[in-house]
């Protein structure tokens, strides 16, 4: 089965480049339309319903997100490109949909195709689009949420519910502040790297914390952290010191 495709992207080369590695390494994608513009893509969308978007975030003077502003009826899977670590990259992540760095791998190219086929032949109905536009909204990040895909179903979460993580093998655990918690197939690495940035911290190997969820630290015993849920988490002893400055610049 061939997936309709559209390359939104304003670097002739760039277009070419995709292009070609798509029709090398992708043959099920059939790219029916390019644009380099936010005008000709909302156009090649409309006339085409295409199934998935290569869709660049800087176009020109305006972004990608500008393109999905004025699409937002469509239902289509999208994998966005970019040539730097651009600032949105941080929403796209917590929104869990994929983006390739410039210059474009093949096999980070051919990964992003397959996991979007998969959503496809699943008929995946989910609200990643609109969370990542709420996130993209928030350059401070203060109020980002996060997407969970649990055993249920796939879940956004606000960061400041987010209590507590922990990490069994595989598996991280998400605490919250309703008493209510979630099981997620990820390693708590991938979310250290997201959440650091956003008033977490990893104070011992199987646990990460919402600093703001800290209700004070007892030396006792190496040290632990008590949460405002009154759960007790051990702290590392190589970061402890660490953990100690946090808690001393934290204003509420």
């Amino acid at each position: 089965m061939k997936y309709q495709a559209i390359i939104v992207e304003d670097e002739q080369l760039n277009r070419d480049f995709l292009l070609n590695l798509l029709q090398e390494f992708c043959p099920h994608i059939e790219v029916v339309a390019t644009a380099a513009s936010v005008n000709e893509a909302v156009a090649a969308i409309r006339a085409h319903d295409p199934q998935i978007i290569f869709l660049d975030i800087e176009l020109q003077t305006a972004t990608g997100f500008d393109v999905l502003e004025l699409v937002r009826d469509t239902k289509f899977e999208i994998i966005f490109t970019t040539a730097y670590d651009h600032y949105a990259i941080k929403a796209i992540r917590f929104s869990a949909i994929d983006y390739l760095l410039k210059p474009i791998n093949y096999e980070e190219l051919t990964r992003a195709v397959s996991k979007a086929i998969e959503s496809l032949k699943v008929k995946q109905q989910d609200d990643r689009l609109e969370l990542l536009m709420r996130n993209v909204r928030i350059p401070s990040g203060d109020d980002f949420s996060i997407s969970l895909s649990t055993a249920e179903g796939i879940e956004y979460i606000p960061l400041q519910q987010i209590s507590y993580l922990e990490a069994k093998g595989p598996y991280t655990t998400f605490f919250l502040k309703s008493g209510n918690h979630m099981i997620v197939c990820k390693h708590l690495k991938e979310y250290e790297m997201m959440l650091t940035e956003h008033g977490f911290f990893r104070l011992h190997n199987s646990y990460m914390v919402n600093m703001k969820e800290v209700k004070k630290m007892i030396r006792a015993d190496g040290g632990y952290a008590v949460m405002n849920n009154d759960a007790m988490i051990a702290i590392s002893p190589r970061k402890k010191d660490e953990f100690l400055q946090l808690m001393s610049r934290r204003l509420v």
